[in-house]
């Protein structure tokens, strides 16, 4: 699968022009949700992104770059630390670099990650920090949009709860702009959930059009917040509504009945750290 691909090719940069070499094939199949999961990695493109999680300390399997990159400096130097940490170089034409990302005019840098996963029974959150649940989030566009925010606002981690889109997806990961290596991911089926909460903590705050209580009246300073969001459909069922400690609202007016996900969780989340947020001094 993509990204295994690279054993015994340690220290070489391969050239590749062609669409039908064995490893782009590999490549472009992490297009594919069943294909990520087996080989467990995902692509990111550009060259800021690889240059972060790099930094960070995820682990590269295969970088890609355009020919044009080629003998510029930053690339040179992702080129050699992919090397370095036992991972795969290939540089290739911009048809291929646009196959592979599906794009007319690809980013010049594309790099193959390890996928990385937090366990939720380890996770015991402390005084100060924000965690977002996302209920069966269905929405590329939505769970990227909400992990970049997550990370915008110091959210400390994305939990997601029962059956969700692939946060490892190219639309996902596009969505991040980069926070997908920031922040922490933790996923659950909801009983699992639900048992860990009870346990962490935190206080419950969960979004649903029954709330009775205004999301701007709660108390986000006395415990660690979880802010349970519902899927973009249906919203809470029942059995997570039911475990929250507060079921909270937005309130609203106009003709629109009600908030996009992302844009809903946002709100949630700048609220619930506006105590913690401030302008930095110039």
């Amino acid at each position: 699968m993509a990204g295994r691909p690279g054993t015994g090719r340690v220290g070489q940069v391969k050239e590749v022009t062609s669409l039908s070499n064995p490893i782009i094939k590999d490549i472009k199949a992490l297009s594919n949700k069943k294909d990520r999961e087996e080989s467990g990695t995902f692509m990111a493109e550009g060259l800021k992104l690889v240059i972060d999680a790099l930094e960070l300390g995820w682990t590269i399997r295969t970088l890609v770059y355009a020919k044009a990159a080629k003998g510029k400096p930053l690339v040179e130097q992702v080129a050699a630390k992919t090397v370095a940490r036992g991972g795969l170089v290939l540089e290739v034409s911009e048809k291929v670099l646009s196959s592979v990302t599906r794009r007319d005019n690809p980013q010049m840098v594309v790099g193959i990650f390890e996928q990385q996963w937090q366990r939720l029974e380890d996770l015991h959150p402390e005084q100060g920090q924000t965690f977002v649940a996302l209920d069966r989030v269905r929405d590329p566009g939505n769970l990227g949009t909400i992990i970049r925010t997550a990370d915008a606002a110091g959210a400390s981690g994305v939990i997601l709860v029962g059956e969700s889109t692939d946060p490892f997806s190219l639309e996902t990961v596009r969505a991040t702009m980069g926070s997908i290596f920031a922040m922490p991911l933790y996923r659950a089926v909801p009983n699992d959930f639900l048992a860990w909460s009870r346990k962490s903590g935190g206080q419950i705050v969960a979004t649903h059009l029954a709330g009775s209580v205004d999301y701007r009246t709660i108390d986000y300073r006395k415990k660690p917040t979880i802010l349970l969001m519902g899927n973009e459909q249906s919203g809470l069922p029942e059995q997570l509504a039911g475990a929250a400690d507060r079921l909270a609202r937005i309130p609203q007016e106009g003709r629109a009945d009600s908030l996009n996900l992302a844009v809903a969780t946002a709100v949630m989340l700048f609220e619930a750290r506006r105590h913690l947020l401030a302008l930095e001094a110039k």
